[in-house]
């Protein structure tokens, strides 16, 4: 059943147990959950969906928050990289955090969640740094060098539910 799936997911590992559960967009979530469980994993693949929506509230993510002014003006790549670089640098600065070991962990690194936002510009960015930090949430805001303005920040690895609060207002980075 796994290599009918996978032309169709290729996220999804070969090595999953799917029974005879009819693929539909509803399942298309759980499927790729299931696709990052550990072969020994009770989990059913017929689990109810609200057992995987309770799952993924307490799923650890890291948010990164790039400018839109940039993405429109700068090259794609350059944008990517300042968002690599505040995640990594969100990540190395908490690598003692038990959130952090979790999502780096060897069996975790196939599997991390990130959500990438978008803010119109640098004053919006600060002020939502300025949030995280009265709300104690550790992040990263990135300063790009020489010209020592901020272009993103990522979170440092944390449960979603304790978090998702900071992000809501914002939107998908398209």
């Amino acid at each position: 059943m796994a290599s009918s799936i996978m032309p169709h997911f290729p996220l999804l590992k070969p090595n999953f147990h799917t029974g005879t559960t009819k693929i539909t967009q509803k399942s298309t979530v759980f499927l790729r959950s299931a696709a990052r469980m550990d072969s020994s994993s009770s989990a059913s693949a017929n689990a109810p969906a609200e057992s995987s929506a309770a799952t993924t509230q307490d799923t650890v993510v890291q948010y990164v928050v790039l400018r839109r002014d940039l993405i429109d003006t700068w090259p794609l790549g350059s944008v990517v990289t300042q968002g690599c670089h505040a995640s990594v640098a969100a990540i190395w600065t908490h690598k003692d955090d038990p959130d952090t070991l979790s999502y780096c962990s060897p069996p975790n690194l196939d599997s991390m969640h990130k959500v990438t936002l978008e803010v119109k510009g640098e004053t919006q960015l600060l002020n939502l740094s300025e949030k995280l930090k009265a709300g104690g949430v550790a992040h990263k805001l990135w300063i790009e060098q020489p010209e020592n303005f901020a272009t993103c920040l990522a979170t440092k690895p944390c449960p979603k539910s304790a978090v998702s609060s900071f992000f809501k207002k914002l939107k998908l980075c398209k």
